[in-house]
Order: structure tokens, then C-alpha cells, then sequence
């Protein structure tokens, strides 16, 4: 959408007024709950709010964690049929030398000039990190790693990772690679949605390969919290980092935590993170399932605006307690010029509590507008004129 963005309130009034009555102060339940990461974030899986955040827009060395990524791209080609599960991939000098037992780091221990699966490229990566696998992966199905990280970068932008970059497949360091505690939660959230009949990989305990049994490096798989997935990391650098989901009942929570000194301060904060999470929030339901949220104008149309809605039902989690507040706003790129189909992505829905985003959801329209007449296109373009679509 090309143009100015507009700010918009023209939401159903009655609609805000009960959920600001509802909704509880989620900045101060961020006030009550401290941790050791230096990068961090807890999101509702089903709606996205954002529980608890901190420098979670702030530049990270993703380490293995990056390793998501590359799966995404791996299930995204699996399930364009471009590969199976049961084709093979060469372990090239490449992924033996930088990603095998001679490199340091972790690995499957694959044999050079072998060919493994990909289904059990993709558990080495899962279960055991295997940078060997990563690369394997990544030249298999690219032709070259490099060539491979230029997918990364577009199958993250399509995930809505906008503050991260990519340059190899494992995670290895590499000054030009970053990402953000949020964009490895929107990855996360990808997967877990997305490939549904892979994501059981993600709780398997270990995984046996060249006779050599890896335990899975989630240590919290086992803690009885309903941990489920996803991902460690660690570099020297960047410190220990990891990626869980965890499901009690109907309720999923994700979560990035990143930069501790010690492997015990890694699984001890994220253990406190997803318990606190799961206990301090309450769902609030906040508009109905085909509910019009807002409105926005629409340039020339044989109406003057379309109605918003939402995918689907929308609520959002408030902190047990709160103190009342509410901020929200609707985006929108003007002009919107007709016609318009019912479900065309408009704009987006942006909630705030005490200036803290904590919830952006995508708009759509509620219903098709036609272009107008010569009449209503003449009046709308004064309108331009005179307002400049201020």
C-alpha cells in the first residue's frame, strides 16, 4: 500500500468503552516480574499480546537459535513438494569441516561424502543443533549456504521478522547476522501454526546417530511445565540463549530468552518466565468474530469508507489485578482506492498499554466497496485537495 499513514479512531465507541473497562495495566505487571536475560519477551501464542518484554527490539546475535529460521525454510519447501522427508542430501567437506566433530560446536557427527534424509537432517537440527545438518540442509536444497540465506531473509520478512538478517543457516557468528527477541517469537509462532505435523520433532528426547545418542539440548522439556519446544543456543559471545513454548490446557505461551552467563540461568529464568506468565494473566475477549473494529475512507468509493474486522474473533491477556488503562489506534497507508474486496488486508489494529505496544493485529475489509460515481470520485478529490488525507 503506497501513500500517507493514517491514524484512525473511527472504532465502534461502544466496543472500547467495555474493553477499557476490561482491560488491566500490563506495563505495571512487567514492574512485578525481573529477570538475568539480557534480551527477552513472553507472548500469548493464540492473539499475540505481549505478556512481558525487555530490549526485545533490540539487535542480538541469534547464535543456534537462528536454526528456526532454517527450518522454516525447510518446511516451507517440503510442503511445496519441491522435497520429501525420505530424499537424501550429500555431506559436502563444507558441512563436515565447519558444522562436524572436528569443528567444536554441535553436530550429528555425520561422514563425510555420506547422505542422510532430510527427515533426519531435520531431528539432528532439532533435537541435537547439528550445525553439519544445518549446512547439509542448506546446500541441498539451495545449492550453497549463501544462497540459502537469501531464503532465510524471505521467508522471514513473510513471517513479519523486520528486524533481522541472516547470512548462514547455524547460527555461527558472523558480525553481518542478527535478529530481535520478538522476531525469533514470531518464528516461533510461525512454526508451531504453520507445520503442525512437524512440531512434535521439537519434544523428542534424543536422537541416535553414527551410534552416538544426543540427549535433546531443551532441558526443559522434562521440568512438568508443558514446555513442548523449540530451540537453544548458545556462542561464546552471545551468551545462552533459548526459544520455548509451553501449553497448559487451551492456552499456548512463547518465549525468547537470550545473553545469560550459564547454562543453569538460561533453563532457572525461563522456567520463572513461562510459570509467572501462565499464572499472572487472564483472557479478555475483545471484539466478536466479524465485529466491525473500525473504519477507514476509501477514495473515490461508492461508499466513503469500509468497515474493519478482524481474523477471526479477537481477544487478548491482562494481568490478574490490574490497574485499568487503554490505548489503541487503527493504521492504515491512504489513499485506499476502490474496489475494495471483503477480506483485503487494509490496515492494523495497534494496542497500547501505558505507551507500551503490546498487541498489533491485521484489519481486514468487512465488505466490498465499488468504485463510485463521477460524482462521489469528483467530491473525494476536493476532499484531497483541501485535506491532503490529514
Amino acid at each position: 500500500m503506497a501513500g500517507k499513514s493514517i491514524i484512525g479512531f473511527r472504532a465502534t465507541f461502544l466496543a472500547f468503552a467495555i474493553w477499557a473497562l476490561l482491560l488491566g495495566n500490563v506495563a505495571q505487571a512487567q514492574l512485578e516480574f525481573t529477570t538475568k536475560a539480557q534480551f527477552a519477551i513472553l507472548m500469548d501464542y493464540e492473539s499475540g499480546t505481549v505478556l512481558f518484554q525487555y530490549n526485545a527490539d533490540k539487535p542480538m546475535e541469534p547464535a543456534s537459535m537462528a536454526k528456526l529460521v532454517t527450518l522454516a525454510v525447510v518446511f516451507r519447501q517440503l510442503k511445496s513438494g519441491r522435497f520429501a522427508m525420505e530424499d537424501e542430501f550429500f555431506i559436502s567437506e563444507k558441512a563436515w569441516r565447519e558444522g562436524g566433530a572436528g569443528s567444536g560446536g554441535s553436530t550429528m557427527f555425520a561422514v563425510l561424502n555420506s547422505k542422510i534424509s532430510i527427515e533426519n537432517l531435520v531431528r539432528s537440527v532439532i533435537i541435537q543443533s547439528g550445525n553439519d545438518a544445518s549446512i547439509a540442509l542448506a546446500e541441498g536444497m539451495a545449492g550453497s549456504e549463501q544462497t540459502f540465506a537469501r531464503l532465510m531473509n524471505e521467508t522471514a520478512r513473510d513471517i513479519g521478522m523486520t528486524n533481522s538478517n541472516f547470512t548462514n543457516s547455524t547460527g555461527l557468528p558472523d558480525p553481518q547476522m542478527y535478529t530481535t527477541a520478538r522476531d525469533l517469537a514470531l518464528v516461533a509462532r510461525y512454526l508451531i501454526r504453520e507445520y503442525p505435523e512437524y512440531y512434535s520433532i521439537f519434544s523428542e528426547a534424543s536422537f541416535e546417530w553414527n551410534g552416538i545418542n544426543q540427549r535433546n539440548r531443551n532441558s526443559l522439556l522434562n521440568d512438568g511445565i508443558g514446555v513442548d519446544g523449540l530451540k537453544t543456543g548458545h556462542t561464546q559471545s552471545a551468551g545462552f540463549g533459548i526459544v520455548i513454548s509451553t501449553k497448559e490446557g487451551d492456552r499456548r505461551l512463547v518465549a525468547v530468552l537470550h545473553g545469560f552467563e550459564t547454562e543453569r540461568d538460561r533453563a532457572e529464568e525461563a522456567r520463572k518466565l513461562i510459570i509467572w506468565g501462565s499464572r499472572a494473566f487472564e483472557q479478555v475477549p475483545a471484539f466478536a468474530s466479524n465485529q466491525t473494529i473500525g473504519y477507514a475512507n476509501v477514495y473515490g468509493g461508492e461508499e466513503s469508507n469500509v468497515a474493519l474486522v478482524a481474523e477471526g474473533s479477537l481477544s487478548i491477556y491482562l494481568p490478574v489485578g490490574g490497574r485499568r488503562c487503554l490505548s489503541a489506534n487503527i493504521v492504515y497507508q491512504a489513499p485506499i482506492l476502490p474496489p475494495v474486496i471483503a477480506g483485503d488486508q487494509l490496515a492494523e489494529l495497534r494496542i497500547y498499554c501505558d505507551e507500551q505496544l503490546i498487541q498489533v493485529a491485521p484489519l481486514f475489509a468487512g465488505q466490498d466497496v465499488a468504485t463510485g460515481s463521477l460524482y462521489r470520485r469528483s467530491l473525494d478529490a476536493l476532499k484531497e485537495l483541501a485535506l491532503g488525507w490529514i
